[in-house]
This record gives structure tokens, C-alpha cells and sequence, in this order.
């Protein structure tokens, strides 16, 4: 089947790329109108509070939704680092529980999906917008963001499915139809769910597929020479051998993409991170103004309002939503975690948010703001990754080398997570069964190709606008479901502080 597979996606990509600038342009035109609809819609501004601003309502919807699961639970984001760590580490991993990864796997898998090119071109965009300031909200959105992961990963575990041969089919599609079927809500459950796996099918090709492909090349041919590179015009060729590469991943399904990524994802985090140290490191007399222009600059009126709109405007929008707290894609990963306790998973997926962006997107931020590459206006100087890499470059002179190899395994490491996102949607829609499983594969890997080959300006503004769309049907199922949470969460701890919780490593 493996390699039926493989022959079929050679034998489709070659007259694809043959004709790739006219279907670049067939569809741009097509994708142009729908993309401008579909982004109206889902931006629509609307007044915020006490400001005299507006906001789009989806930026709303999801701050207002991470605000309540934090004082609803306490501050669980906050509170629950300890026994979230025991977690990671696999104090109390069992063989004997249904799932098919250990929660350090479910963790790089969900993660390999968030921490990525709006890690490095989002947070520049970022801080172009909302100026110094948007550092500090930036973290702040990444701190609420995790009670919002904490309870949607739950979910994703208590209903999941666990099939004979012990694979796992989880996420919003399982417990909006499932919890939904609960509460006497059958009808309208089944029809978020199944509106939620379009969106998340949409999503994975575009913006989980394509926009890497495309980024992580547009990257390696800037490094190589901008439009004079040996590469300029080969954009097929680059997308080719990242479709092997990644089709060779998942066709393991969640276990081969879970060992590929509990190795890629430290080892890429330790790269960048510890080059971003190093530049703030040397420059470390700068360190407390930076921090003290952070803060002014963050309770200043305008700088306020530019924070959110650098942050959970342009940044989150151009990443995904970096963290993707609220917007459901998370959970499929999580759900497939060894666990007999929905709520462990839950208490590990809120580290996702913290290591994505209070950590990774403050580094990075720390670097710009220190280095001072931050344009007088959006419209100054370069922007995204361009910027992020000239001020490490500044520091450190062969960084882009680094920061090229960085985003081509943050593209890849994304793409493998979200084609998985994508199968498991699919499959919801179109039937659990292998078939289906390798149709949305053999999809996937083509369309990398194509990412990588096209203008994707019309796609990925639709694409995007499905990611923000899926946390619509995903923060209603979590509202209603979260006295289920509280209940798995209350269970979990009295067995946790009786010791009743036993491991392997206990």
C-alpha cells in the first residue's frame, strides 16, 4: 500500500508542476473573491469594551473563552506545573492504558504543530505592529491560552474512540458529537462536529501544508540569493523532496509521527533557543531597559491596543494563532495519549501554550526588542522572518544558515502534525477506514508540492480563515462540556493526593 501510494503521488505531481503557473493563477482568480468573503466575515470588527476600539470577533472570542477557563478553574494554568512536569517526564506512564503515545509523545506531537515559522515570522510581525509592547501580551495571551488548551485536550481524551486494533480517534469531532448526544443535543452536536472536521481538513492543506512548504523554501532561496538563486523557479523540486520526506513520516501514522517528533522538536527547540540565549546573553547589559521599554511601552494607551493587534491580530493570524489554544487541532494529538485519566493529558497539553509562546516567542521577541531591529512603522524596513533573521544576524553572523534549517524543520516538523490532524478529520467525515486514511495522504502530499510552487496569497488568507473558524463549534463544545472537565479534573487530584495514582516509574 506504501509504496502504491508513493508511485500514484509521482505519477500526479509531474503534470501538476508542468502546469504550475497556470494553476497558480486559475487559482488565485477562483480563490480571491471566496478568500475575501470568508476573511470579512471571520474579522469582523467589533467594539471592545472600555476601549473605544475595535477588535475582530474571533480575537474576542478567544480571549474571553481563556479568561473564563482560567478563573473557572482556578488558575489551573498557573497551579498545576508541578504535577504537569511528573506527567511529562512519564512518573506515571502505564502500558496497560488505552492510547498509543506516552504523554511526552502526545506533547511533541501537539507541539511540533504550534511551534513553527510564527515562532520566527509571526512575533516579528508582531512587534512591527504593536511596537515593544506587544511582548508583554504576548506572554500574557500565552499564559491565559494554556487554561484553554487544559480544557479542550481534556475533552479530547474523555471522549475519544479507541478502536480494536488500539488506535486512537480523538479531538472536537468526538466530544462536540458525543458530549453534545449528553446533554439531549444530539443533532446539534453531530452538525458542529462535522462543520469542524471541513474546517480542520481546510486547514491542515493550507495553512498546516502548504504555507510551510511555501515559507520554509521562500526562506532557503532568499539564503541562496533572492530571485539570482540557483533554486528561483524550483520551488516544485524543494516541495517534492519535503513530500517524500513527510510521506515517509505519515504513513506511520500517529506512532511514527509521535517518535519522529519527540526527537525533532527538542532538538530543534534547543537550537533556536539557545542562539536566541546566546544573543541576549551578550548583550545582557541591555537586558532591564528592554524589559523596562517592554513595560511602559505595554501599559501606554496605543501601545496597548497595537500589543493585542500585533499579537492576537497579526501575529496569531499569520501563525495559526501560534499556540492554537481554543481552535481544536490540539486535542486530536493529545487524545491518542496512554491514559486512563483524561485530565493528566489535560495538565500536560498547558504546557503547550507556555513553551510555544512564553517561552519560544519571547525569545525571539527579546532578541528584536534588543537588538533594535523594529521598523518606525509596519511599512519602514522588512518584516517576518526577514526581520527576525537580520537582528540575530547582527549577533551572530552565520545565523541565517541556522534560522533556514530552523524553519524547514519547524515547517516539516508542523506539517507531519497537522496532516494528522487532517486524516483524523477526513476520516470523520468520509469513513474510518484505511482507504480514506491514504486518499487524505496521497491529498496532502501533493498540495506540499504545489505549496511550494505557487502564489498562495488567496489560499492561505481562506486556509487561515478556516483555523480561526474551527475555534467557533470547538469553544462552544468546551463551554457547555465544562462541568465534565471539573469533574475529571476533581477526580484526578483526590486520586492524586491519596497516592492512588501508580506507574511504572511511581
Amino acid at each position: 500500500m506504501k509504496n502504491r501510494l508513493l508511485t500514484a503521488f509521482f505519477l500526479t505531481f509531474t503534470p501538476i508542476m508542468v502546469m504550475a503557473e497556470g494553476i497558480d493563477q486559475a487559482i488565485n482568480d477562483f480563490m480571491a473573491p471566496i478568500s475575501a468573503a470568508v476573511d470579512s466575515f471571520f474579522m469582523t470588527a467589533i467594539p471592545v469594551p472600555f476601549t473605544g476600539q475595535t477588535a475582530p470577533f474571533i480575537v474576542i472570542w478567544l480571549v474571553i473563552a481563556a479568561l473564563f477557563f482560567t478563573f473557572y478553574f482556578r488558575f489551573i494554568n498557573l497551579r498545576s506545573f508541578g504535577v504537569g512536569m511528573k506527567l511529562i517526564r512519564g512518573k506515571y506512564d502505564t502500558s496497560g492504558a488505552a492510547g498509543e503515545v506516552t504523554h511526552f509523545q502526545a506533547l511533541s506531537t501537539a507541539l511540533s504543530g504550534t511551534v513553527g515559522l510564527g515562532n520566527i515570522a509571526g512575533v516579528a510581525t508582531a512587534i512591527s505592529v504593536g511596537g515593544p509592547g506587544a511582548t508583554f501580551w504576548m506572554i500574557m495571551a500565552g499564559l491565559l491560552g494554556m487554561s484553554t488548551k487544559f480544557v479542550e485536550c481534556t475533552l479530547g481524551v474523555k471522549y475519544r474512540d479507541v478502536k480494536p486494533d488500539g488506535t486512537v480517534a480523538g479531538g472536537p469531532m468526538r466530544y462536540l458529537a458525543k458530549g453534545f448526544a449528553e446533554k439531549g443535543m444530539g443533532g446539534l452536536g453531530k452538525f458542529l462536529a462535522v462543520a469542524f472536521a471541513i474546517l480542520c481538513v481546510g486547514a491542515a492543506i493550507g495553512g498546516g501544508n502548504m504555507f510551510q512548504a511555501n515559507q520554509s523554501f521562500a526562506q532557503l532561496q532568499n539564503l541562496t540569493g533572492g530571485e539570482a538563486s540557483v533554486l528561483a523557479g524550483k520551488g516544485w523540486l524543494f516541495g517534492l523532496v519535503l513530500a517524500i520526506l513527510t510521506g515517509i513520516t505519515i504513513l506511520g501514522g500517529i506512532k511514527g509521527i509521535a517518535r519522529v517528533t519527540s526527537k525533532l522538536v527538542p532538538f530543534m527547540g534547543i537550537i533556536y533557543v539557545v542562539t536566541g540565549l546566546y544573543v541576549i546573553l551578550i548583550n545582557v547589559d541591555q537586558v532591564i531597559p528592554v524589559f523596562g521599554e517592554i513595560i511602559s511601552n505595554a501599559f501606554n494607551p496605543n501601545a496597548v491596543w497595537g500589543g493585542f493587534l500585533g499579537v492576537l491580530v497579526v501575529g496569531f493570524q499569520r501563525a495559526a494563532f501560534s499556540n492554537e489554544a481554543g481552535v481544536g487541532s490540539a486535542p486530536i494529538a493529545h487524545a491518542a495519549v496512554k491514559t486512563d485519566y483524561p485530565a493528566t493529558e489535560g495538565l500536560v497539553a498547558l504546557y503547550e501554550p507556555f513553551i510555544d509562546t512564553v517561552v519560544v516567542c519571547t525569545i525571539t521577541a527579546l532578541v528584536i526588542n534588543i537588538t533594535g531591529f523594529i521598523p518606525a512603522t509596519p511599512d519602514a524596513g522588512v518584516s517576518g522572518i526577514e526581520l527576525t533573521s537580520n537582528a540575530f544576524a547582527s549577533a551572530v553572523s552565520w545565523f541565517p544558515y541556522v534560522l533556514t534549517v530552523a524553519a524547514i524543520l519547524f515547517a516539516f516538523s508542523t506539517m507531519i502534525s497537522w496532516s494528522y490532524y487532517g486524516v483524523r478529520a477526513w476520516t470523520y467525515v468520509f469513513g474510518e477506514n484505511k482507504t480514506q486514511e491514504n486518499i487524505f495522504k496521497f491529498i496532502f502530499l501533493v498540495f506540499t508540492v504545489i505549496g511550494a510552487s505557487i502564489n498562495l496569497e488567496s489560499v492561505i488568507g481562506i486556509s487561515f480563515s478556516m483555523v480561526f473558524a474551527m475555534s467557533f463549534p470547538n469553544i462552544i463544545g468546551c463551554y457547555l462540556l465544562t462541568p465534565v472537565v471539573k469533574a475529571e479534573l476533581q477526580d484526578f487530584i483526590q486520586k492524586y493526593k491519596a497516592g492512588e495514582i501508580k506507574g511504572m516509574k511511581a
